[in-house]
């Protein structure tokens, strides 16, 4: 299983201290080696848990416009954006068992990066809008997009992975937030056709969220 490049620290160092503490569950009889067998499965379970959560698939990129993060459809709104000007604001919402890497919804520069500091509330309320976020601008062939990666309560550091002035493909991964969060993709309203709904579940980079009006 492939995982996010600067975290397999994450996944490896636990195992192997759980190892160490079965070693000494060996050692030590009674409780205390009880304490440490509770220790080690602590550990064993928390190395899983990172392998799961650190994980990086590789995808086939899908037609049309793909989505920019896993997880489920929290909210579609129409919207007017100083840069995109009248758009469709697509927010996905990412729970800790989805893969936490963002993906590029098609081929652009990226304009600009700007990152705010502010609020970690739970990223389903609406309150949410205060919250700590990372704003991507991307001109495209349909005018200007925008990515918005947005902190929650668990999730503490956006990582992006992409510059201003980088040329970006669809489906090549710009970021991740770290521990659940959401993301909102900002379409110009009459360059597209929606291809989902509320409550829908997608796969960032592979599943179709909207198609280019012809």
């Amino acid at each position: 299983m492939k995982i996010v490049q600067g975290c397999i620290s994450r996944v490896l160092i636990p195992f192997l201290v759980g190892i160490f503490f079965v070693f000494l569950t060996i050692v030590f009889r009674g409780l205390m080696g009880s304490v440490f067998l509770f220790l080690s499965v602590i550990l064993f379970l928390l190395s899983v848990f990172f392998l799961m959560f650190f994980r990086d698939p590789d995808r086939e990129t899908g037609d049309g416009i793909v989505a920019v993060a896993d997880g489920k459809i929290q909210g579609i709104s129409k919207f007017h954006d100083r840069e995109v000007g009248d758009c469709t604001r697509v927010s996905t919402f990412m729970n800790v068992y989805n893969v936490h890497v963002n993906r590029m919804p098609l081929d652009g520069v990226i304009k600009d990066i700007v990152h705010i500091s502010g609020s970690y509330l739970p990223a389903f309320k609406k309150e949410s809008e205060r919250n700590e976020r990372a704003i991507l601008t991307v001109g495209t062939k349909i005018g200007g997009v925008k990515v918005v990666q947005i902190a929650g309560t668990l999730a503490r550091r956006i990582v992006t992975y992409v510059n201003k002035g980088d040329k970006v493909k669809k489906g090549e991964r710009i970021g991740m937030i770290r521990f659940g969060s959401r993301v909102d993709l900002y379409l110009p309203s009459e360059k597209v056709k929606l291809c989902v709904k509320i409550g829908d579940r997608v796969k960032a980079g592979e599943d179709v969220v909207a198609e280019v009006n012809a």
